[in-house]
Parts: structure tokens; sequence; C-alpha cells
């Protein structure tokens, strides 16, 4: 009996669970332990002087949700935040906030080794936002490193 236990653990800490998604023509995905759950567009409510990849706030169920346009954040065109988006909710770097995507994907279970670190290219600013690559069915996916995509937590209420 211990050795199955030990067994399954190792081959638990061998295996990796990930939540693929589509941002334009790309896919990215995240480590699945982070995502709290997956919902339809909802319209966000805008802040003044918030930055421009965040699309605003939104109501989830009574808790104020930052929602962030990820293909903004990243660099590419924003998302147009209509009934074929999604948001993804995820709780990373002690804080919790909507990833606004074009479309969930697939829930993939890899081995480690499969994840291989993305090219050191000083010039690619999202570089620091990519911890992994890996190829699954010929498509190239990115796993991001949330606690680089998000931004910084603010919890002071003035």
């Amino acid at each position: 009996m211990t050795e199955t236990r030990s067994q399954s653990r190792s081959q638990s800490s061998a295996e990796v669970e990930l939540l693929s998604f589509r941002l334009a023509e790309q896919e990215f995905s995240v480590d699945i332990m982070s995502v709290r759950e997956i919902r339809g567009w909802t319209r966000a409510t805008p802040l003044p002087h918030s930055p421009p990849f965040m699309r605003g706030v939104i109501n989830l169920r009574g808790t104020v949700l930052p929602v962030i346009d990820l293909a903004s954040r990243l660099g590419m065109p924003a998302v147009a935040g209509d009934a074929r988006n999604v948001i993804i909710v995820v709780h990373a770097a002690g804080q919790s906030v909507g990833l606004l995507v074009d479309a969930v994907s697939d829930i993939l279970a890899l081995p480690r080794a499969e994840l291989q670190p993305p090219p050191d290219l000083a010039a690619d600013s999202a570089h620091g936002y990519v911890q992994a690559l890996t190829i699954v069915d010929g498509r190239m996916i990115r796993v991001l490193d949330l606690s680089a995509v998000l931004p910084p937590c603010h919890t002071e209420v003035a």
C-alpha cells in the first residue's frame, strides 16, 4: 500500500494539468490549479486611470473582480468582448482576477518533462509572461506565468 501511494505521488508530481485557451490565432495555457471558474462574457465596468489592458471590474457573487484583457496585456490586439468570449477566473499571487480570452480549448494532462523553457529573446516583451512551451498534436502551446501576467496587488482602499 505504501509503494502504491508513493508511486501515485511521483506520477502526479511528474504530470501537470493545464487549461488551454485561444487568443487571436495563438494558444496559451495556465496551470489548472490556479483556475477557479470559467464564465461567459460579462460587460465590465471601466475604472478611471487604469492601465489599457484592464477592462474594468465585474460583480462575481458579491465580490468585485478585476478583469484583464489578456491579449492586450500580452501586446496583442484587444479581445472584442462579446458573447463568444469567456472570462477565466484565476487565483495567483494572492489575488483573484478574471482573464478575458477568445475561447477555452481543452484541459491537457502532460508530463512535466514535455515542458520546455522559452528561448531567451531580449527584444520579446511577452517573454517574461511565458514560463514554458509545449507541443500538443502539432500545436505550439505557451504556458503563462500568472504571477508575471497579473498586475501588482493593491490592498489599500482610499
